[in-house]
């Protein structure tokens, strides 16, 4: 009798086991979709010409190819596509089948940009949409869900 119980708890222990398994993995990958996320931000805010151009506006991944480099420097335009191929690249490695998308407003702004006052900071005052998914395994114990892949998403409007 006591050999059953032992049984039945070890069992138990083992689901639960797998289970924190699949939870770690899910934090582990929400948390490389934020890093992504404000990765992007960043280079976004390094580029606000490209932003007010509306070069991020994209629905990734991306087959475009730039090369910037110090022998071969880049426009606004073709630094955004670089940032974007970078970025599609690293959505690519590091999370399973990612989509992600980036659209720029500057309707709130009330004003447009000439000449130099693109370049000046702040530079935009509009706001940017990111939306990034991924799938993910379902959770066990879930019939519905388990074995199965989700969808997860991403959803972040921010000011670069």
């Amino acid at each position: 009798m006591a050999v059953l119980i032992f049984s039945i708890g070890l069992i138990g222990l083992a689901g639960l086991m797998i289970m924190a398994t699949r939870s770690n993995h899910t934090a582990y990958l929400r948390t490389q979709a934020t890093f992504l996320a404000t990765n992007m931000a960043d280079r976004m805010r390094a580029n606000p010409v490209g932003v007010w151009n509306n070069a991020y506006n994209k629905t990734l991944p991306t087959t475009a190819t730039q090369t910037c480099d110090q022998g071969t420097p880049c426009n606004p335009a073709q630094l955004a596509t670089h940032d974007l191929q970078l970025w599609s690249a690293q959505l690519q490695t590091f999370l399973p089948n990612p989509s992600a998308t980036i659209a720029c407003t500057s309707a709130q702004t009330g004003y447009t940009p000439v000449g130099t006052q693109v370049g000046m900071r702040p530079p935009y005052g509009g706001t940017c949409a990111m939306s990034i998914t991924w799938d993910e395994r379902g959770i066990a114990g879930d019939a519905a869900n388990s074995g199965d892949t989700s969808p997860q998403t991403f959803n972040w409007e921010f000011q670069p």
